[in-house]
């Protein structure tokens, strides 16, 4: 058996982080077992349609790396993969079903059952054929009468009465649900739409799905499922049901604590393949001890019966550690390449790439995304705005002004520019006139980058180079040095 297994988003927005991990499960089973991973567009509550949605959709899992072998945007033997586009087949089918006898025409309105729904107890509604308005109370030649004059219905799943339901899931073992548990779900919408319901069993057998791996959300459907497919004669896929993902306080995740959607990582300057890593493993992890793979060895190791049954901890924490080891380990020429996008992005242009280089290197180990370099150091791509003036006061003395007019005039003299000849100068004059590092490095770091913190102070001057940090210095004894001096007094 071929295996054949699809993601099936619905086109309202975005891509949530718990999808990524769905459609990333689905690919690494599929590319493990030699098989083909399908897109199917999930878009028939046309209520919750956001346009560009798709376009959106398949962008982002581009990012991820995850490539389709069928979908809406490259075709294949079993489309149309919209499911809009299916409307015909999914009637077929329902009709089918009523002739079966596993369905049946219900013409309530939406008034009759908000008021059946406020009358039953605990507002815990549950479909009841015997009273509402359907064919059961209203007989086959009214109900064909109401057809004929066009009044709206929909067909419901004719649930058996007190039978017990049986299936298997690859992460959860054995599951039985009775069918007094399950409702008469709604499979054909009055507009001629169907339910998820409806559409995903006729889909998943039309397209030969081989297994569904999805999230446990889904758990519950899985009884009108499998009474659909016991309907139509169909054999039914293998199943696997996802653990949720979780806040820290084990609620269900949410954007009230935090971005859900896999964009907002994308624009906070996360690494496809660090957030593709830390994704992989919230639930599932082919080892003990160790949390960075390769895509290739996900796919390899990846087994459906080791994922976890209980959910899993979405922890920024970690992902942030995650992402920094893939930034303290990338080339630099590649990170100096995407650092350009985040820097223009910023409104820095005309930088060479040998610059970036310099200050990617200088910089990368102090924070945990790229992007977060140039609020880290803004100095290094314009001068100072403003100073941490506290900080100068704090390391400010009589003879201050005195040395750093004279570590400027060092400077100038200063041929070969780099941080070890820079630091070992300075050094010189310190020791000639007793004084210690301390007393010039933080008035010479406040005076070049504005702030009290930053990389190796050396290391800095070289790569701003020794114009610009002559110009900085310059500036800042004859403007902002004098105002310092006056508070003082």
């Amino acid at each position: 058996m071929s295996v054949r297994v699809r993601f099936a988003p619905s086109p309202t927005g975005y891509l949530h982080v718990g999808g990524l991990r769905t459609a990333l499960y689905n690919y690494f089973f599929a590319r493990k077992h030699n098989g083909k991973l399908i897109l199917r567009i999930e878009d028939t509550d046309r209520t919750r349609y956001v346009e560009g949605s798709v376009e959106n959709l398949i962008k982002t899992l581009t990012w991820a790396g995850i490539e389709f072998d069928e979908g809406p945007h490259i075709g294949g033997p079993y489309g149309p993969y919209y499911q809009s586009q299916r409307l015909e087949i999914y009637r077929k089918h329902a009709d089918l079903l009523i002739e079966k006898g596993w369905a049946y025409y219900a013409f309530d309105t939406p008034e009759e059952l908000e008021e059946a729904r406020q009358k039953s107890p605990h507002h815990e509604f549950k479909y009841d054929r015997y009273s509402m308005r359907n064919q059961f109370t209203l007989g086959i030649e009214k109900t064909h009468e109401l057809i004929s004059q066009g009044v709206p219905y929909v067909i419901r799943l004719k649930v058996p009465d007190n039978q017990e339901i049986q299936f298997y899931d690859i992460i959860r073992g054995e599951i039985s649900v009775n069918s007094k548990d399950v409702d008469d779900q709604i499979l054909l919408k009055s507009d001629g739409y169907p339910t998820y319901h409806l559409a995903n069993v006729v889909d998943d057998h039309l397209m030969e799905i081989t297994h569904i791996i999805r999230g446990e959300e889904w758990l519950p459907s899985v009884p009108k499922h499998i009474l659909l497919y016991n309907a139509f004669g169909w054999e039914i896929p293998k199943l696997a049901h996802l653990p949720l993902l979780l806040n820290k306080d084990r609620t269900k995740l949410s954007k009230r604590q935090g971005d859900v959607a896999v964009e907002d990582y994308i624009a906070k300057g996360y690494f496809p393949e660090a957030f593709v890593n830390f994704i992989a493993l919230l639930g599932w992890n082919p080892s003990a001890d160790r949390e960075i793979y390769s895509v290739q060895e996900l796919i390899d190791k990846f087994e459906l019966e080791k994922v976890n049954k209980a959910g899993a901890i979405f922890d920024v924490v970690k992902l942030d550690a995650i992402n920094a080891k893939y930034l303290y380990s990338k080339p630099i020429d590649e990170l100096a390449s995407e650092f350009r996008f985040w820097v223009e992005q910023r409104g820095y242009f005309n930088l060479s790439d040998e610059y970036l280089r310099k200050v990617v290197a200088l910089l990368r180990e102090r924070v945990k995304k790229l992007p977060e370099i140039i609020d880290f150091a803004p100095y290094m791509f314009e001068k100072p705005k403003q100073y941490d003036l506290e900080y100068f006061k704090k390391h400010w003395s009589d003879t201050t002004k005195e040395h750093l007019e004279n570590i400027l005039n060092l400077l100038r003299t200063i041929e070969d520019f780099t941080h070890q000849t820079v630091h070992d100068e300075v050094l010189k004059y310190l020791n000639e006139r007793n004084l210690k590092l301390k007393e010039v490095i933080h008035p010479l770091r406040l005076a070049i980058t504005g702030l009290s913190y930053g990389a190796g102070m050396f290391e800095t001057m070289e790569v701003l180079g020794k114009d610009e940090v002559i110009q900085r210095l310059e500036y800042f004894l004859q403007n902002i040095l004098p105002e310092i001096q006056n508070e003082k007094k």
